[in-house]
């Protein structure tokens, strides 16, 4: 390594030091070196032989001055000829051989990094997905990325770069120093003094390189974002709507010509720093063999040990800057693990029983008694870094639902009604454990729900919300999602019974059409419909809809009814909705207000007890009718298309009124 290497080394660790982390002790702790060990056990032998071969290869490297040095005192002394080509061979031998170490060693460090770095992410990501929703909710999903990408590689640059070349730069160190000194104290001293012309500058300029560096980071991140929001779907349509193309276009480009100023910089910086130290170096080299050479002329030093010094300069300044950055790099590996530990610190609010159960075979009930519940406060699932704020939100922990009580009898539909805000969403989070309940009990078929298995809860939910969910990937992955195991025939039978068929198999690429991020390539009452088709697919016992059909047109709308017709098919659901036509004919209407149940019974008796429920009622239509004098009187009953069958059905005055003939038995609007 020449000494212009050395000093970039050094310049580079500089400038790529950490800024503005905190905790730097706490980094050292010896709990966090010792959870660094257990990461590091599995790979402790590749490990060991890498730190060997490191070792070995430093001193054939500073073996390889020595015999050039032989070399030429050989030839100054008149040597036989055999005598210097067995010295050059050695020296090829050697460099042979230093080469292979070298490879072997890259390729152990490949191996333990690389191995690292999956172990680190997997346990992360393991773990971030064992996190409650609550979690999701105040995390940013990009500091959360960052945790897995950015993070995860420093922490394993600290075992595929920083470990062997500390130890590597130590080794060459100690054994150019013990060499040099050998040959002469008096240059190695003087070696020695120049050391602070290559290290100091480099921290200097490292520094400043380092603040236009982060400036220049900070430039891109905030272009990065207004790039990201800007080219999505929703907020491009946002931006065509309502934004403003000049000043975003001023906007970017600002921040884009200060990138590009700060690189005109940057790059001057470094020219300038490097041609220095190329005058510098070769300086040096006219110092050593200045001195050296007086000192040969003396017959104080031999030739060839002058000529040893001259090339072990470069093996004395090269580890001495990288040793003097090693803190830093050695504290930035430690900092990216504490940063990664902090993810793995988070305690998940909802675990798995050791002794956890399935779900009882056969049709299922659910059950509220006596439940309380708290939406946890930001300190217990959620880290002030990943939120990206300075102190985490104190709010949190206040009761809002209270002694929640009620039964859905196998097969059977529960409606939960009510004002936005009163508690329905919470309780149906409740049921697959979204969320755990603080006192009382959530049970299905008669068992707690936190002493199932997730595997069965889960093959046992379904749920559809007012925003269904598609990943950016074909509409077979979105549906195989449900159940990975599902034949051809199977995935156009739930498409048939969602009535999505007939679209799909007019798309070019079928099933395997992309559907875009969210599922934004289709209309709401497609994605909803597709949603309703990945439920069909999982066929759950207990179906919960937490406005399905929020947000949808008539005609998408009587389409989703259709298909949630087929989900809700002999299935016990908890269903949530504001258009109270919707779910007139459910076994037990719940009205949920402040978190309590305010009412319960059917349509019939709560509309001829006069309480809230009848108030919300007459309010809806009330002003349906008051909003379109041509609605007709079909549609002022509350029978939209779709709507609910499989009981009485009673119309704005109370009355049970008929339902015609085919209309499927579904909830409508589930909000």
């Amino acid at each position: 390594m020449s000494m212009e290497s050395a000093a970039w080394n050094a310049l580079y660790q500089a400038r790529h030091a950490p800024q503005g982390r905190q905790g730097s002790s706490s980094a050292l702790s010896r709990a966090t070196l010792r959870r660094i060990a257990d990461f590091a056990r599995p790979h402790r032998r590749r490990l060991a032989l890498f730190l060997l071969l490191s070792t070995v290869s430093a001193a054939l490297a500073v073996a390889t001055p020595v015999l050039a040095g032989r070399v030429v005192d050989a030839i100054v002394e008149g040597a036989a000829a055999g005598a210097v080509g067995r010295l050059a061979v050695l020296i090829a031998f050697v460099a042979v051989a230093e080469a292979a170490i070298g490879l072997l060693a890259r390729w152990l460090s490949a191996r333990i990094g690389e191995g690292l770095i999956l172990d680190l992410r997997t346990a992360v990501f393991d773990h971030v997905q064992r996190m409650p929703i609550a979690f999701f909710t105040r995390t940013r999903t990009g500091a959360l990325v960052s945790r897995l990408n950015n993070d995860v590689i420093g922490a394993q640059r600290a075992f595929s770069n920083t470990l062997s070349s500390v130890v590597g730069n130590f080794v060459t160190l100690l054994l150019t120093l013990v060499v040099m000194v050998r040959l002469s104290w008096q240059v190695t001293l003087l070696a020695l003094v120049l050391l602070p012309v290559f290290v100091l500058p480099a921290r200097r300029m490292g520094s400043r390189l380092a603040r236009l560096s982060h400036e220049a980071a900070a430039h891109n991140a905030a272009m990065g974002t207004q790039m990201t929001e800007r080219f999505s779907a929703p907020g491009a349509t946002l931006v065509k709507l309502f934004g403003r193309p000049r000043e975003e276009s001023e906007e970017f480009a600002a921040r884009a010509r200060r990138v590009r100023d700060i690189g005109v910089r940057t790059a001057m910086v470094q020219h300038v720093f490097f041609t220095a130290l190329t005058v510098v170096s070769a300086l040096a080299l006219a110092l050593v063999y200045g001195l050296g050479g007086w000192y040969a002329l003396r017959g104080r030093l031999d030739p060839g040990a002058v000529v040893a010094l001259a090339l072990l300069l470069t093996r004395l300044y090269a580890p001495l800057t990288a040793l003097a950055g090693a803190r830093v790099e050695v504290m930035g590996a430690l900092v990216s693990f504490q940063r990664v530990f902090e993810v793995l610190d988070l305690r998940p609010l909802i675990e798995e029983r050791e002794d956890a159960r399935e779900v009882p075979d056969g049709p299922v009930s659910v059950e509220f008694d006596r439940v309380d519940f708290a939406y946890p406060s930001a300190e217990k699932v959620s880290l002030a870094s990943l939120e990206e704020v300075a102190v985490l939100d104190a709010r949190g922990g206040e009761q809002v639902l209270h002694q929640v009580s009620f039964r859905a009898e196998p097969g059977r539909m529960v409606a939960l009604v009510g004002s936005s805000g009163a508690g329905k969403s919470t309780i149906a989070q409740l049921v697959p454990r979204l969320y755990d309940a603080d006192g009382g009990a959530v049970r299905l078929g008669g068992v707690d729900v936190r002493d199932l298995t997730f595997r069965s809860l889960r093959a046992t939910l379904g749920m559809v919300s007012q925003d269904g969910h598609l990943f950016h990937e074909s509409i077979r992955s979105n549906l195989l999602f449900a159940r990975p195991g599902a034949s051809e025939d199977e995935l156009w039978d739930v498409l048939r019974r969602a009535r999505l068929d007939e679209l799909v198999a007019s798309l070019p690429d079928g099933l395997d059409t992309v559907v875009g991020e969210r599922g934004y390539r289709l209309s709401g009452g497609e994605r909803q419909r597709l949603t309703i088709a990945r439920l069909l697919l999982a066929r759950p016992r207990v179906v919960i809809l937490d406005e399905a059909t929020a947000h949808l047109d008539s005609t998408s709308e009587a389409a989703v009814q259709e298909a949630l017709a087929e989900a809700l098919r002999g299935r016990t659901s908890v269903v949530i909705a504001h258009r109270l036509s919707t779910v007139r004919a459910a076994d037990l209407i719940l009205v949920v207000e402040d978190g309590r149940i305010a009412e319960r019974g059917t349509h019939e008796t709560l509309m001829a007890a006069g309480g809230r429920y009848r108030e919300l009622y007459h309010t809806q239509f009330g002003t349906q009718s008051g909003a379109r004098s041509g609605a007709s009187p079909r549609e002022l009953s509350g029978e939209f298309p779709g709507g609910p069958s499989g009981g009485p059905s009673g119309g704005p005055d109370g009355k049970p009124s008929g339902r015609g003939a085919g209309e499927p038995a579904v909830p409508g609007s589930v909000s």
